[in-house]
C-alpha cells in the first residue's frame, strides 16, 4: 500500500520535502514504517523512536496503518 507521511521542521529540511510517498505491506504497524524511513538517506534525521501521529492522534510502533490513514511524523519542539 502507499502511504503519504506528512514532515515538519527539521525532518522536512532533511529530507527535502514536506511529504513522502511510502511503500508498505498492507498489514504495515508504526514501526514498520518508522523502519523504512530509517532506511532512507536522509533518515538518520530521526532520533530512534520519533513521535507519530495517525489520524492526528499520538500512535505506538504497534498500531496498524490503514491505507487512507494520515501519518505524520512530529519533530520535537521547544518554546517558552
Amino acid at each position: 500500500m502507499q502511504i503519504q507521511v506528512l514532515l515538519f521542521a527539521s525532518y522536512a529540511d532533511a529530507f527535502g520535502t514536506p511529504a513522502l510517498q511510502v511503500t508498505l505491506p498492507e498489514d504495515a504497524t508504526v514501526g514498520d514504517l518508522l523502519g523504512c524511513l530509517h532506511g532512507l538517506s536522509a533518515g538518520a534525521a530521526l532520533p530512534p523512536a520519533p513521535l507519530v501521529a495517525v489520524n492526528q492522534r499520538y500512535a505506538k510502533s504497534a498500531q496498524r496503518i490503514l491505507p487512507h490513514d494520515e501519518v505524520a511524523i512530529i519533530p520535537p519542539v521547544a518554546g517558552g
